[in-house]
């Protein structure tokens, strides 16, 4: 399903100017600095950002003519912690087996490396959580065509066994030339490669304020969680809210699990029919209920007059009460301590208690 449109951000109006933007990074902060060379072939040329993990870097390849890359270098403190590193070559197999043009393009590096990097190609613009931070909510006809651009890319993935499993706007890159990318395949799953360490493979990974209820309760994600996830950031793109927003992360976790959001029409009235039941159909709680495949998911976007408006804005269900006990405390606590693999755990467990 590759696309034939060279500019296909052209026509969405909010796209038409996608500036350069970067994070301000510390430079006392990054293993690297501007002159300096990596394995004798990447002349460091910018520090472009820094994550709680790793530092991005651009570079110029005097390989490949001196063009332009990204670096991708975790922190010194990760690179000795097995299942990190694990994750972090999963990341580099899975993104190389790749080739669509709205994937980051990984670039593959022959020979020893001096230390862990991923190299890819180096990208201009801004991702769309820039831009949802400068507009909110974005025209429902330029969210849709976001939507429709990352279902292309998901499908390709999905022919492919890939399942990203962390869509969110962080991830999305909108570039100057009027393309997109998916990004970050850091907690991807791909079945064809090697049996995962399981670190990795903890299905309850993901960014709360997308997953997929599969992956609250730690159940395996498939296909159809990118779609939930997908689904999620489109409510966001034509709402100005995600889904579930609560300041209580656990109280969030456990809504969408045991409920349902509020309509989007009700949180922007502007937006259509059509458009309310392509996201409401997206992110049903049982993944049988959701689009079976990014494929059809892209065809309604496309064509999104033509949606038959079946009622699922009148069928939602609020989410049960939460409600934390002193016997839940315990429970949220070792949570906080050990981190997203015991989210799952966490909120079966509330569910049991409640």
């Amino acid at each position: 399903m590759k696309t034939t449109e060279l500019c296909p951000l052209e026509e969405v109006s909010c796209c038409r100017d996608v500036p350069e933007y970067h994070e301000p990074v510390d430079s006392n902060a990054v293993p690297f600095h501007p002159g300096q060379i990596l394995d004798n072939r990447f002349r460091i040329v910018e520090i472009i950002s820094r994550s709680g993990m790793a530092t991005i870097l651009k570079a110029e390849d005097t390989a490949r003519g001196n063009e332009f890359v990204a670096i991708k270098i975790p922190h010194l403190e990760y690179e000795s912690d097995p299942m990190f590193f694990s994750r972090f070559e999963r990341e580099e197999e899975i993104g190389l087996q790749l080739n669509h043009p709205f994937i980051l393009k990984f670039i593959e590096v022959e020979g020893q490396k001096s230390r862990p990097y991923i190299v890819t190609e180096y990208l201009q613009g801004c991702t769309l959580a820039h831009l949802l931070k400068a507009m909110r909510p974005l025209p429902e006809k330029d969210a849709l065509k976001i939507a429709s651009l990352v279902c292309e890319a998901l499908q390709h993935m999905h022919d492919h066994g890939v399942v990203h499993r962390d869509l969110k706007p962080q991830n999305i890159m909108l570039c100057k030339d009027r393309t997109i990318r998916i990004m970050d395949f850091g907690i991807a799953r791909n079945t064809s490669l090697r049996r995962l360490t399981r670190f990795g493979n903890s299905q309850s990974m993901g960014t709360p304020d997308y997953m997929a209820p599969e992956q609250v309760e730690g159940k395996r994600a498939d296909h159809r969680t990118d779609i939930y996830n997908l689904g999620a950031l489109l409510y966001e793109m034509l709402t100005g809210s995600v889904p579930f927003r609560d300041e209580n992360q656990w109280a969030a976790l456990h809504a969408r699990v045991t409920g349902d959001p509020i309509a989007p029409r009700k949180l922007n009235g502007q937006l259509s029919a059509q458009a309310e039941e392509i996201v409401l159909r997206a992110i049903q709680r049982n993944p049988a209920e959701r689009y079976s495949s990014a494929r059809e998911m892209k065809t309604e976007l496309d064509s999104s007059e033509q949606v038959r408006v079946t009622g699922l804005a009148q069928q939602l269900g609020q989410p049960a009460p939460w409600k934390p006990s002193l016997l839940r405390r315990p429970l949220v606590l070792a949570a906080l301590l050990l981190g997203p693999p015991l989210i799952g755990i966490l909120i079966l467990a509330l569910l049991l208690l409640r």
